[in-house]
């Protein structure tokens, strides 16, 4: 795959200085429509040999643009934060926004390759570093993004020269480091292994471009040309592309039996019971969260159900039995105008916690394939291959030790309309009643059609949904807390 990359391309000084006025006019020009259009963002990976000029092209390439919109992001060693989370936390954390254009040096490329070359992780799990990175690019295209692969190559023979005269030069032999060297020595595995990842991951939504580095002039024009034509015809499309999904729409099933019909929303529990349940359990989950090995996982646990199904008192019992410093609640609505310029998933991305800590959702992702769905703010694909996603995401979460529960809080209609009317008479509960209930309410059988189709699509071993029987809040609140605990203890039963 580097063969041309090897032939000794080069340009001449004055072919290249004509071109480059053209170039940075052009350049210049799409990069001020990408912000006016503020459509979608442009993402930059920059991989290859040690000293076949990266540093050197996005250097000019922030002369020849407006550097005020553009990012450079370099992700060397992990910082202490960033260990305590999942490893592409640290990435999409620093996504641009639509209209921006992100620089990632050290992006997961050049982690798995240097993971591989210098043998802590053998091929299978190169394999799946692979696939977790072609996964992710999708999504982000999938939401719109602009990517942008570049590996900077150099033969063998010519970072062995190449090296030899800067060592020489006393005016540019601070330019060499530890890692040029590192390079040559190992320079046959990197390639053999950039080779295979080139090869898994260059898709027609995200190719990879090789450039040869060797003459400064040709790897900067041949660059610069590839951005600005590819960012030239993503602003001359109208729009997002639109994806067609390659099935029929998800339908109710033909007797009318929902996964919520069957559940026994009769279960109750007497008021001393509930109390006495509810102290245990309390008092377990508060020992859980002090145990020594709460250190080596954190907690995320998701409440979804019905308007009025008691979510609010639900989380209020579980944070009933914990220290404030112990938890975050996250409450989410309507995204911002901050969220709504990233892919659809960033929004949660930036609140998983670290090591030790625990995470309540109250809402969550699964908005895209539940009211996204039902009131459609989003497209048909886009929630169709949302399931997808959310697996991907909860397996990254689950492989990194964090405990996630998932729960759908259910009543029953005739519930629901005692506790809207409820809240409808009581002054300080009012606040709770809004229009958007009673619409929801009117749209009762498509939210029961979306909950069967979520729960049997991302219903997993690894993050399992939990459906619980909410006409009586305090056996509901009881079963939550139980879920938890359980969760977690099945956990430290498996370090």
């Amino acid at each position: 795959m580097f063969e041309s990359a090897e032939i000794g391309h080069s340009i001449d000084k004055e072919t290249y200085e004509k071109a480059v006025l053209e170039l940075r006019e052009a350049l210049l020009d799409a990069q001020f429509e990408l912000k006016q259009q503020a459509r979608f963002p442009v993402l930059i990976l920059i991989n290859g040999i040690e000293g076949a000029g990266k540093g050197e092209t996005v250097k000019l390439l922030n002369e020849w643009m407006d550097p005020r919109l553009i990012n450079v992001e370099s992700f060397l060693r992990s910082t202490d934060e960033e260990l305590s989370r999942p490893p592409q936390w640290r990435y999409w954390r620093k996504l641009p926004p639509k209209g921006r254009i992100g620089i990632f040096f050290g992006n997961w490329y050049s982690q798995m390759l240097h993971a591989r070359v210098e043998g802590d992780i053998k091929d299978a799990r190169l394999d799946q570093a692979i696939n977790d990175a072609e996964g992710f690019e999708r999504m982000l295209c999938d939401e719109g993004a602009l990517v942008f692969k570049f590996w900077f190559h150099l033969s063998k023979k010519q970072l062995k020269e190449r090296l030899k005269a800067l060592e020489k030069d006393p005016q540019r032999s601070w330019q060499l480091n530890p890692l040029d060297w590192k390079q040559s020595e190992v320079y046959d595995r990197f390639v053999r292994f950039g080779e295979r990842v080139l090869r898994r991951t260059s898709r027609d939504y995200a190719p990879w471009y090789v450039i040869e580095g060797s003459d400064e002039r040709y790897r900067s024009l041949s660059t610069g040309r590839i951005i600005l034509e590819g960012l030239q015809a993503a602003l001359k499309q109208e729009g997002r592309p639109k994806p067609q999904p390659h099935a029929a729409p998800l339908m109710s099933s033909l007797d009318k039996l929902s996964l919520l019909d069957s559940l026994d929303l009769g279960r109750k529990l007497d008021k001393d019971d509930y109390k006495d349940q509810l102290a245990t359990e309390q008092a377990r989950l508060n020992g859980l969260m002090r145990d020594k090995r709460m250190r080596g996982h954190a907690l995320m646990a998701v409440f979804e159900g019905n308007d009025a199904a008691g979510k609010g008192g639900a989380i209020r019992r579980v944070t009933g039995a914990l220290d404030p410093r112990q938890y975050r609640t996250v409450p989410i609505a309507a995204p911002t105008e901050e969220e709504r310029a990233q892919p659809y998933l960033w929004r949660f991305w930036r609140h998983v916690p670290g090591r030790g800590q625990f995470t309540i959702f109250d809402r969550s992702w699964y908005g895209r394939v539940l009211v996204e769905r039902v009131e459609g703010f989003c497209s048909e694909a886009d929630w169709l291959r949302a399931y997808g996603e959310i697996n991907d995401f909860e397996e990254q979460l689950h492989n990194y030790g964090i405990v996630l529960v998932k729960f759908w809080l259910s009543i029953d209609k005739d519930t629901q309309m005692e506790r809207f009317k409820e809240r409808e008479a009581v002054s300080f509960k009012r606040y709770k009643i809004t229009e958007e209930d009673w619409r929801n309410r009117d749209k009762w059988e498509l939210y029961v059609d979306a909950v069967d189709d979520m729960v049997d699509r991302t219903s997993t071993e690894i993050a399992p949904w939990t459906l619980v029987e909410a006409n009586d809040k305090r056996y509901a609140r009881v079963k939550v807390l139980r879920t938890i605990n359980e969760a977690l203890e099945k956990a430290f039963a498996k370090d």
